[in-house]
């Protein structure tokens, strides 16, 4: 099969890194768009949690793959990649660049890898109930289920990791495991040719400072009264939305369950774990061109600009 295949840039790595200031920057250089590769970032009104970009962030740059969804809807990587499709033929139809940003791996590999999915994924009524099953034993039941039906997925997930169990599961009860999606998608051609930049921390300690200052600064920015917002909200937030690291130590603080000091420990806590997931995630990608994030911003940029020059020319 040959076909003419858009050439798509990808900025990964951990919360907190750098990512969104450098995609803008290559977007500024090189003539570019930028799709974002986050979960939560897809719902509406859930803009201090999931660090949206701020119009000043974003420096003109069109951002694509934000604030699509409403937050009792249940959004799905199937979804994701039909709409990060989309928005990339759209942004290459204009002679531009899309450029996906972001740190949820498995949707940003699901997107350039062109792994299938089946239609009712989108919609799948499985899921909620899978979410209560999880809460009821903390995911021993559904963790042992995947190890029994699908060992290889079960290998690279974690038990506390319940967005990422719950679709395994989903997947697996829905007649075709993540693993029998990525051995299609092997067999099943991309239509990107993708570059991928990633930012990453020799230092773990300056990565878990940069995510401390972080949510310290969406504390004071009103996390608290985002979170309750979203709680009072009718129709009821989705349960995919509720497991957003910072909503859902919030509402733990705002149902009485912990103090507000202990919330804020438990959000820098879980953020640390998911920084960690998140580098053993892209750590498995041989394709990626790492750069220190602890380098000046400035030489970031130029390792970058120089990984982009030559993608250009292919």
């Amino acid at each position: 099969m040959s076909f003419h295949k858009i050439p798509v840039a990808a900025v990964v790595g951990p919360t907190a890194s750098g990512k969104t200031a450098l995609a803008v920057r290559l977007a500024e250089r090189f003539g570019g768009e930028v799709l974002s590769g986050d979960s939560m970032q897809v719902y509406r009104g859930m803009d201090i949690g999931t660090a949206k970009p701020t119009e000043e962030e974003k420096r003109g740059i069109p951002h694509h793959l934000i604030d699509i969804a409403d937050p009792w809807e249940t959004y799905s990587v199937a979804r994701y990649v039909k709409d990060a499709a989309a928005a990339a033929e759209s942004v290459s139809a204009k002679g531009r660049l899309p450029i996906v940003c972001g740190g949820t791996g498995l949707y940003i590999d699901s997107f350039l890898k062109n792994i299938p999915f089946p239609e009712q994924e989108d919609t799948h009524p499985m899921r909620e109930k899978l979410y209560r099953e999880y809460e009821a034993d903390g995911g021993k039941t559904l963790f042992r289920e995947l190890e029994k039906g699908d060992p290889q997925t079960a290998a690279k997930i974690h038990i506390n990791n319940a967005v990422k169990l719950v679709r395994a599961v989903e997947m697996l009860r829905s007649g075709q495991s993540v693993s029998d999606r990525v051995r299609a998608a092997q067999n099943t051609e991309s239509p990107y040719i993708p570059l991928y930049i990633g930012l990453r921390f020799q230092d773990r300690g300056l990565l878990y400072e940069r995510i401390e200052k972080r949510v310290d600064s969406m504390m004071s920015a009103g996390l608290e009264e985002e979170a309750r917002r979203l709680k009072n909200m009718s129709p009821p937030i989705s349960a995919t939305a509720s497991a957003a690291i910072g909503y859902k130590e919030m509402f733990a603080y705002l149902d009485g369950h912990m103090t507000r000091e202990d919330a804020v420990a438990e959000v820098k806590k879980a953020t640390r774990r998911y920084a960690k997931r998140q580098m053993t995630w892209f750590g498995r990608n041989a394709d990626i061109k790492w750069i220190d994030g602890a380098l000046p911003f400035e030489e970031i940029c130029k390792i970058a600009e120089k990984y982009m020059e030559i993608f250009s020319k292919m």
